[in-house]
């Protein structure tokens, strides 16, 4: 009899042990794709440290870039459910804590526990190939529209006084019927995200998330084919009253919560109306100061003065000077300068006073000075160095 010899079968063979090999090989190779995920600074653009102001500008930028009603090229869609939730997560400062310590895999992580400790290696796989019937969400943050900055342009006699104005805004909004043309779609996870289910293996589910954007909310897809709203949106027209406080602040904001653009799925974004201060002829501003300069001629420098000004709101004050007035020489007015906030009093008015100098004088004028001055000149002094 011929000596027999086992032989071990190696690879993906009929064994426990060597199925389990053949299933982490494949599970790691797509951790490797999860931890490869999108950069979401790269995505909008920015730097790591970019502040939450940065943050907002860049999505807009982005998101109308991207947009599938204008641009038309493919990848835009899905270009686009990435760039809103790379904004949903950087502008929400605990979410981007976790993005930043434990990446994209460790905030779903945290957001499938509603906000708990994170897990190990085995909750990874878990979560991807849905081990014990569970998947992956988003979170129940409702997402907003891109909020919208308006510039407001105000004269400094508005600003001093405060003002009320009335004004339309145009927006898009939702259009009677909308929701006629709203079907149920299990798969759609909100707004432009559509979560689909993938059988790897008997036993073996994964979870993969795509962009959608018949999608406009949990369980329901936009039905592009609708009559009774074709265009998801109409124009509407809305009548503000915009309250200007008086003392607002260049950069200051009046803000109108929810009452942008309407999409399906969508809360309406924030309205900022941003105040900038139109230059003034004779009076400049510095926070709650005001500042005007003045030329006397020199004898008022000599002898003092009384002098009338109006204010921004029209109200006359005097200002009495009864001493010599130097060359720029500041006069500080208590209370006169601009209203402080929440009713907190008034800043000061710096006065600076120019002389004019005569540009010749008589004889019989210079004889008249030197005998009210005194002969304190320095003619024929000789002076040694």
């Amino acid at each position: 009899m011929f000596p027999t010899r086992k032989t071990t079968k190696r690879g993906c063979g009929n064994s426990t042990a060597a199925a389990s090999a053949w299933w982490k090989c494949l599970l790691l190779l797509t951790l490797v794709q999860v931890v490869s995920a999108a950069d979401f600074y790269k995505l909008l653009g920015i730097s790591r440290d970019a502040t939450l102001k940065e943050i907002k500008k860049a999505y807009r930028q982005k998101s109308l870039e991207y947009h599938p009603d204008k641009n038309k090229e493919e990848g835009a869609s899905e270009r686009f459910a990435e760039i809103n939730y790379a904004y949903e997560v950087l502008s929400d400062q605990e979410k981007r804590d976790i993005y930043n310590r434990h990446g994209e895999e460790g905030l779903k992580r945290h957001e499938q526990r509603g906000g708990g400790g994170g897990g190990g290696f085995d909750d990874i796989f878990e979560q991807m190939f849905n081990f014990g019937g569970g998947g992956r969400r988003r979170g129940n943050q409702e997402q907003t529209t891109p909020s919208v900055e308006i510039p407001l342009h105000l004269t400094l006699n508005e600003l001093y006084s405060g003002k009320t104005l009335e004004v339309k805004y145009v927006r898009q909004v939702l259009c009677l019927q909308w929701e006629m043309c709203v079907k149920q779609a299990p798969e759609c996870h909100g707004p432009g995200v559509r979560v689909i289910r993938q059988q790897l293996a008997p036993g073996f589910v994964q979870t993969v998330q795509q962009a959608d954007e018949k999608c406009v909310a949990q369980g329901k897809m936009w039905n592009p084919n609708c009559k009774a709203c074709p265009e998801r949106t109409q124009s509407e027209s809305i009548d503000l009253t915009i309250e200007v406080a008086a003392g607002l602040r260049v950069g200051e904001r009046i803000t109108f919560e929810g009452v942008t653009d309407e999409r399906p799925g969508y809360k309406p974004g924030d309205l900022h109306f941003v105040i900038f201060e139109e230059p003034h002829a004779d009076y400049h501003r510095d926070r709650d100061d005001l500042f005007k300069t003045m030329e006397i001629p020199l004898v008022d420098a000599l002898t003092g003065f009384s002098i009338t000004l109006t204010h921004l709101d029209g109200e006359q004050f005097t200002v009495d000077v009864n001493e010599v007035t130097d060359c720029d020489h500041v006069l500080r007015v208590h209370g006169k300068g601009m209203p402080r906030r929440n009713g907190r009093g008034f800043g000061d008015l710096y006065l600076t006073f120019e002389v004019d100098f005569p540009d010749e004088l008589s004889a019989a004028q210079k004889e008249a000075i030197r005998a009210i001055l005194g002969d304190g000149s320095s003619s024929g002094k000789n002076e040694e160095l």
